[in-house]
């Protein structure tokens, strides 16, 4: 069985689709992040000391931890930037 179809099946468990949901949002996060950090040249440490942080803050929401709004917007305001959060 592929991974593919391991998945599809297991997403017709509702625990299973919304846990899987939820962790895709927050890579989708994590992503975000590390592009735009990449982008302005950026290391984790060099990022943290900007957005009065921490390098290991930086590294936990680059690999997909949960971190409060409000650090999100203090991260991408360091990056010269503004948080948008949407709802699809």
């Amino acid at each position: 069985m592929k991974i593919d179809d391991l998945i599809q099946e297991e997403l017709k468990d509702p625990e299973f689709s919304a846990a899987y949901r939820d962790e895709g949002e927050l890579l989708d996060t994590a992503m975000a992040l590390y592009y735009a950090r990449e982008e302005a040249g950026l290391t984790q440490e060099e990022l943290a000391e900007q957005a009065s942080t921490t390098q290991a803050t930086i590294a936990r929401i680059e690999r997909g931890d949960n971190v409060s709004f409000a650090k999100y917007a203090q991260i991408a305001h360091a990056l010269g930037k503004r948080l948008k959060v949407t709802f699809e």
